[in-house]
């Protein structure tokens, strides 16, 4: 099975794209972020048209999120269970939640499409809204993999969070100034490493952005930054046999900012097989 995982900031724009890409690459699986649109708006008769089945949870023209899938998309979730909602100048509980999670089962592995909330600025609400959205997560995910420790559960999606320095080529990008790169959000996405989950792209891909901003040249000047991941539980990360960022994918016409990150798995792979890449740390 190949998984995948993409930014595509507006389908609407670039769904050309997108399918093209995932039937040239042999993707089975999709998560995608920034649909920008509602499902009714979502041009599924060019994924339809294509083989793929879709999951789609977008609530206007910002944020939204989808899954497309070759195989049986089952177990449909929209939001994880204690999912944070957010509103510029209100603060406490039941305030609306944003279209940023929608989770399925395929062939037995259990994916999640999520784009994380980008923070704005160090001294803005939506920075504190980003810390608590995923704490909240990583939370729910310790109680899914306490539930069902032989889960292979996915992660994927753009979590805005560069969590190394060497993740991070954008001159604009500061230290005690910027979002993405603060210790506290570094320490919001190390924290699911301490739940069971490991980044299963990294050790097989070490270098290699996957966001460049329009501006500035940025892409051509290759100062981008590593902010899209697919986290796995160890049943999935035992699975996963390649990895791959496809750069490329911010060439030409009327691209996203952001790129596809693949993983190939073996779904018949012997646990007891030595020959498969000891990703799990």
């Amino acid at each position: 099975m190949r998984v995948a995982t993409w930014n595509v900031n507006s389908i609407r724009t670039r769904v050309g794209r997108v399918v093209d890409w995932m039937v040239r690459e042999d993707i089975d699986v999709l998560a995608m972020q920034e649909i920008k649109c509602k499902p009714e708006q979502f041009p599924a008769q060019a994924f339809d048209d294509a083989g793929y089945d879709l999951a789609i949870h977008g609530l206007n023209q910002w944020n939204g999120v989808a899954i497309a899938s070759r195989l049986p998309l089952e177990d449909v979730e929209v939001g994880f269970p204690d999912m944070p909602g957010f509103l510029k100048g209100h603060d406490g509980p039941d305030l609306p939640q944003e279209a940023r999670a929608i989770g399925a089962t395929v062939d037995g592995i259990r994916v999640w499409s999520l784009y994380v909330p980008n923070g704005r600025a160090l001294d803005d609400p939506h920075y504190h809204y980003k810390l608590d959205w995923l704490a909240t997560l990583a939370a729910d995910t310790q109680r899914w993999l306490a539930e069902k420790p032989d889960l292979p559960l996915a992660l994927m999606g753009d979590w805005n969070v560069a969590p190394l320095d060497s993740d991070v080529g954008d001159p604009t990008i500061v230290q005690g100034v910027s979002t993405h790169v603060s210790p506290a959000e570094r320490s919001a996405f190390s924290a699911f490493e301490k739940v069971g989950l490991t980044d299963v792209v990294r050790p097989l891909v070490p270098d290699g952005y996957t966001y460049w901003d329009y501006k500035q040249l940025r892409f051509p000047r290759n100062e981008g930054m590593r902010i899209d991941f697919i986290l796995g539980s160890k049943p999935f990360a035992d699975l996963v046999t390649g990895a791959s960022i496809h750069r490329n994918e911010r060439k030409g016409d009327a691209p996203s900012d952001h790129v596809p990150v693949v993983v190939d798995l073996d779904l018949a792979a012997d646990e007891d097989d030595d020959d498969r890449p000891m990703i799990f740390g």
